[in-house]
């Protein structure tokens, strides 16, 4: 009979996370936010992270940056350029590796998605 050997039973290692990679990962989230608000969608005078155009913001440790973005309509005729707009500010940011973005339509946009302050700049209640 093959007998186990407690001894050849490895158990799982506890992997603890590392403060530094967190912490640089909330700074470079915290800079991203910072540079999506100075992307205005033209027509509405309002940067378009107050506006509820971005959806997710994913930082990871390697520096890469994922956003998901949706526009104010289907045709806006911005669709082209202001996703690039966006890959661009998060690209120019010190310590971003990469950086990604996705235009999403589900949930569709509203007024209800933009913060209260770009409610109130533009007479919405």
């Amino acid at each position: 009979m093959n007998e186990l050997v407690a001894k050849d039973i490895q158990k799982p290692v506890a992997v603890e996370p590392n403060p530094q990679a967190t912490a640089d990962v909330s700074i470079l989230e915290g800079k991203a936010k910072d540079a999506l608000r100075t992307v205005y969608d033209p027509e509405i005078p309002i940067n378009i992270y107050e506006l509820g155009l971005i959806y997710e913001l994913q930082v990871e440790p390697t520096g890469q940056v994922n956003v998901k973005m949706t526009l104010t309509a289907p045709g806006c005729p911005e669709a082209q350029s202001l996703p690039l707009r966006v890959e661009q500010v998060i690209r120019e940011i010190p310590g971003v590796s990469d950086a990604k973005v996705e235009v999403v339509w589900d949930p569709p946009w509203t007024p209800q998605k933009m913060s209260e302050a770009a409610r109130l700049q533009l007479g919405i209640f």
